[in-house]
């Protein structure tokens, strides 16, 4: 008979324990990539003993640190997790075991594991050992939250493609073609780097490049694991040598092209340390699916979008955003300023619309945040509970 329960309305110490669970999942913020930030507590008799969280280079998954912070006190703890615990021999050994040897007798966790190929085993084996296992569904929302670009690379293999902007209320990212206009707050802007901070990869195209020489840099000063990936859509190859891009680069900036990557251009800037690397050719331009799939191939799971008109239309066309983050500026520019996107309407018959729309203010100005579909729509959808 299954132990698991499913409940609606924790009590007050379970909401305090797992909130600090979740609280410590943060601290995994580009520091546990290409894993799920996950934290843990143990508790026993109402007080914690030991927790922990998971950073990659560290190897031992949250659950792990944490046991061996409370050592024998473990025996009869309950657990808090943000995270089903993995079932699975990966670079560390299973979890689940090293819970049912501890002794653990309850874990309440917040979340499945998004993972299609263990759908529920690690409960299930848990459940087997004799530990209660409490599925805590009002914590599902903020877990789900915390994670949705490692849901959505596990289950597609594809990074969470969001495109940022900033625009006035009449939608104008610029007041003209080729020039760099400031839109938003100090306040909008301090969230854009923790936004990036928080990204895996940088997206933009040449036409920013070329148009405001930007280092796309992550300025938070947060510790990072891994470099923050700057990558460039340059079909004919025009990323000058000169630029801050190419000038900062230490092996973190890619440039995707349709030219050859034996070109006399290709072998400059692979000299100035940038690679270079040769997609197909989509209607004369870069093959954004084919981008994606291949920053998928590099373990990205998170990509933030930062463009002009041009390669945001494009990449709307194509179909590669999942996300969208709109800085409003209480401002209006009036006509024959840049549009957000330019998108040909013969090519883009359908209307696509943002779902699970959120407002939030950010100094003067409001940010309107929305997805295109359920990220975690094909792993809900197989779930058995």
């Amino acid at each position: 008979m299954s132990t698991r329960s499913s409940t609606s309305s924790a009590g007050a110490l379970h909401h305090a324990f797992l909130e600090r669970a979740l609280d410590l999942a943060r601290l995994g913020v580009a520091l546990a990539h290409p894993n799920p930030m996950v934290g843990a507590v143990l508790v026993k008799n109402g007080r914690v003993v030991g927790e922990g969280f998971h950073v990659y280079e560290r190897r031992d998954h949250a659950e792990i640190v944490a046991l061996k912070k409370a050592g024998k006190k473990a025996i009869g703890a309950s657990l808090y997790v943000t995270l089903e615990p993995c079932c699975r021999t990966g670079r560390t050994g299973p979890c689940t075991k090293a819970i049912i040897a501890a002794g653990i007798a309850n874990v309440y966790v917040a979340m499945e594991d998004p993972n299609p190929a263990v759908p529920g085993r690690g409960f299930t084996e848990l459940e087997r050992a004799g530990v209660k296992v409490h599925l805590l569904e009002n914590f599902r929302e903020p877990a789900q939250a915390l994670n949705q670009d490692f849901a959505w690379w596990i289950q597609t293999k594809r990074p969470l493609v969001t495109l940022k902007t900033a625009l006035t209320l009449d939608g104008q990212i610029a007041s003209r073609a080729g020039s760099t206009t400031w839109l938003t707050s100090p306040e909008s802007l301090a969230e854009v780097q923790r936004l990036r901070h928080q990204a895996d990869a940088l997206l933009t195209g040449i036409g920013t490049v070329l148009a405001d020489n930007p280092r796309m840099s992550d300025r938070s000063g947060a510790p990072r694991r891994r470099r923050l990936l700057r990558a460039i859509v340059d079909s004919r190859l025009r990323t000058p040598l000169r630029s801050k891009l190419v000038k900062s680069a230490e092996d973190d900036v890619l440039v995707f092209t349709t030219q050859r990557a034996d070109s006399a251009k290709a072998r400059a800037l692979a000299r100035a340390g940038v690679e270079v690397f040769q997609v197909r050719s989509h209607r004369g331009h870069v093959d954004l699916q084919a981008v994606i799939r291949e920053l998928g191939h590099r373990e990205m799971l998170n990509v933030l979008l930062e463009a002009g008109a041009e390669l945001n239309g494009a990449a709307l066309q194509s179909g590669i955003v999942d996300k969208m983050i709109l800085f409003y500026a209480p401002k209006i520019m009036g006509t024959g300023a840049v549009p957000m996107a330019r998108i040909p309407s013969k090519r883009f018959p359908k209307s696509p619309a943002l779902k699970n729309i959120s407002v939030q203010t950010c100094g003067p100005d409001f940010v309107v945040q929305g997805y295109f579909h359920d990220v975690y729509r094909d792993h809900r959808a197989s779930r058995k509970n």
